[in-house]
């Protein structure tokens, strides 16, 4: 059965520290709703803001594939295998948790904050090879949807090891439209601007959770950036 479900940015899950604000789309930590636990295989989706100096101390991940995208400032990363490095917008960066891996990601600022999304999918498979990649993927208005993220050998995308899942994103002006993809299951988020989605309108933190919906279009009413995760199967 198809669905257009429009998820709010203040119905999110909030968790406020001193130096963090972070938004949940889905279930996490502490918060939980059973209702609520993922779309397609995206189980998690978190819209982070962390202030200058501030960030995540080491902790530790396995079995998953970690998507992060840099909206605004640098965020630093290290981890267990002995990777470095900083992240700024127009740079994605992967990491696959497999057997098990310890890592921290910190404002890379003294006087800016950062501003990111992560996003976690499942690997097709358990206990992988933990590994890194980093590269800069080029999203401009104009270009309509580009591969940030890919398990389907999308040119230009970091590599996840899911076949079953694919994050796009678009840079749009006002009055651009872009075609959703037509897949059993589709996040569509909107990280700036606002657009325009099947008679609903979506502003900045809002999302739709498309299920076998069909190829959408999105039209941007203002400069607008849009994040959009197909997934093929639960």
């Amino acid at each position: 059965m198809s669905s257009i479900d429009i998820r709010r940015a203040a119905d999110r899950f909030t968790t406020r520290l001193s130096w963090l604000e972070s938004h949940h789309s889905f279930s996490f930590g502490h918060h939980h709703d059973p209702t609520n636990v993922g779309h397609g295989l995206l189980l998690v989706f978190n819209d982070d803001r962390v202030a200058p100096g501030g960030g995540f101390g080491q902790h530790g991940h396995r079995d998953m594939e970690i998507v992060t995208w840099v909206l605004e400032g640098a965020l630093e990363h290290r981890d267990s295998t002995g990777t470095h490095g900083i992240i700024r917008p127009g740079e994605a960066q992967r990491m696959s948790a497999g057997s098990g891996i310890l890592h921290s990601e910190m404002n890379a600022s003294q006087s800016e904050p950062v501003h990111f999304l992560q996003m976690w999918v499942p690997p097709d498979q358990r206990d992988l090879e933990p590994g890194y990649e980093q590269r800069a993927v080029s999203v401009k208005p104009g270009a309509g949807l580009v591969a940030v993220a890919s398990g389907r050998g999308h040119d230009g995308a970091v590599i996840i090891n899911q076949p079953h899942a694919v994050m796009w994103a678009a840079e749009m002006e006002a009055g651009e439209a872009v075609v959703l993809p037509d897949s059993q299951h589709v996040h569509a988020f909107v990280a700036r601007g606002r657009v325009a989605l099947s008679g609903h309108e979506l502003a900045a933190g809002d999302a739709a959770r498309l299920t076998a919906a069909g190829a959408l279009p999105a039209t941007a009413l203002e400069p607008t950036h849009l994040v959009v995760w197909e997934t093929a199967a639960d």
